[in-house]
């Protein structure tokens, strides 16, 4: 498939076509192909305005599927729901990752799985959006990613063990119950073995150099194998 049938289809999903078509391959061009060619803008400037156009959109979708949370409760899902990772997500969903424009180089060291590059791209797509068709033509490809997994990027704020006591209470199962299998190792640099149940189901184990981070690392591991976590870092 070529770039303009890539691009045809991104238009189609979003549901915007672009009417100055320069913007957009602006904000498909990485700084390592610009440094090399005068003339060629790269997607820093787009990247900036992008950052807030997303968090505007965050924000207001927050806002408005938890009135009943406060500042503080907000904050932390709105990280969440902008970080680099989710925003390198959205680039590969979007099929970003196919039109970015690298030079040789970046292009052989793997730069379109970078998720540094990713969540740059995705950003700057959000600019030129913006610039190109304002916050309606934005929201085109926020609906595509964000609002479609809006519940699960918003998890990623919290960690494992409150995620799984929640979704534990959420299905009347009670308090997941941590059981400690094993100590190891000196007192300065201890190796504990956690065990954690939740009624009617098969019980996980995780390891930690503290009582707390085997009970982390547990708890991740139920979320994991029942498919309730995905894993950000």
């Amino acid at each position: 498939m070529t770039d303009k049938d890539n691009i045809s289809s991104l238009e189609t999903l979003i549901g915007y076509k672009f009417s100055d078509p320069n913007l957009l391959e602006r904000a498909l061009t990485h700084s390592s192909l610009s440094a090399k060619n005068n003339g060629i803008h790269d997607l820093e400037r787009l990247e900036f305005l992008g950052d807030r156009v997303l968090g505007l959109m965050v924000a207001e979708e927050l806002w408005r599927r938890y009135p009943d949370l406060k500042e503080g409760e907000l904050a932390p899902r709105l990280n969440a729901l902008v970080r680099k990772e989710t925003c390198a997500k959205a680039a590969k969903a979007l099929g970003l990752d196919q039109l970015v424009r690298l030079s040789p180089f970046e292009e052989e060291a793997g730069g379109r799985d970078k998720k540094a590059i990713l969540g740059d791209v995705c950003e700057a797509f959000l600019g030129a959006l913006y610039i190109d068709g304002g916050l309606k033509a934005a929201k085109g490809a926020f609906n595509v990613f964000w609002v479609q997994n809006f519940e699960k990027l918003s998890r990623a704020h919290r960690d494992p063990k409150t995620t799984l006591q929640e979704w534990s209470q959420d299905k009347r199962l009670g308090v997941p119950i941590y059981k400690e299998l094993s100590r190891k190792g000196p007192a300065h640099r201890p190796s504990f073995e956690i065990e954690v149940s939740v009624k009617g189901y098969k019980p996980t184990r995780g390891t930690g150099t503290s009582k707390r981070n085997a009970q982390m690392s547990a708890a991740k591991e139920f979320l994991m194998r029942e498919n309730l976590w995905e894993n950000y870092e």
